[in-house]
């Protein structure tokens, strides 16, 4: 008798988990085609040299803003999608707490405008968009990582583990090599970057729609 509440609340667990898969998957989406979209639109921009931030401002800037409160808003799902749903032993609150700052620091980012260059002096709004967009890189791939490694201790998803992880690798070591390597390209490194996160992004949205329904946790 114990064990069929067990299976029911496993089933309610594993819909809701994929409904948040859903919704997830949906703002990354969302964010990455409008983000391909404005390198199109924007033709006053170099895409070579252009980082991401400055298609925030002028035309479409709306547009782009919107996406990255969608994607700061899949962040939080997911983050909180692969916790809610983990084994015990495979639950990490370092992740979820990572992704959580990665999105705040997102949608931060969308509203507070970066340095256009030119001015004397950095202004409120640039000083606060110049810290929060490097925290929103930092907490998103530090959580990537943790959360690909939690994986490996849950059943259900320890055979995404090698793919989650390395994929997780890549982007948080090219990560640092567009922070440090200043020969690069500025725009390009950066979103190849964000390519990069974006495909883990989807990746681990995609499996937390794929939970089966029939597993006890």
């Amino acid at each position: 008798m114990s064990e069929v509440p067990a299976v029911v609340e496993s089933r309610l667990t594993a819909q809701r988990t994929r409904a948040v898969g859903t919704w997830a998957l949906a703002g990354v989406i969302v964010f990455a085609t409008v983000a391909t979209a404005v390198q199109f639109l924007r033709t006053d921009l170099d895409f070579v040299r252009a980082t991401l931030s400055f298609y925030l401002l002028g035309p479409s800037g709306l547009w782009l803003q919107l996406a990255y409160l969608g994607l700061a808003l899949s962040l939080g799902l997911i983050g909180a999608g692969y916790y809610g749903a983990a084994t015990r032993a495979g639950r990490s609150r370092a992740a979820l707490c990572l992704f959580l700052v990665g999105a705040i620091g997102v949608a931060v980012t969308a509203w507070a405008e970066t340095d256009r260059g030119g001015a004397a002096a950095l202004t409120m709004a640039a000083k606060i968009h110049a810290i929060s967009a490097p925290l929103a890189f930092l907490g998103t791939t530090v959580g990537m990582l943790v959360q690909s490694w939690a994986l490996r201790r849950d059943p259900r998803w320890r055979r995404h583990f090698a793919l989650a992880f390395g994929l997780a690798v890549f982007c948080f070591v090219a990560l640092w090599l567009h922070a440090l390597w200043r020969d690069l390209p500025r725009g390009l490194s950066q979103k190849a970057v964000i390519a990069a996160i974006v495909a883990w992004l989807v990746l681990a949205a995609h499996w937390l729609r794929r939970t089966p329904a029939n597993e006890p946790y």
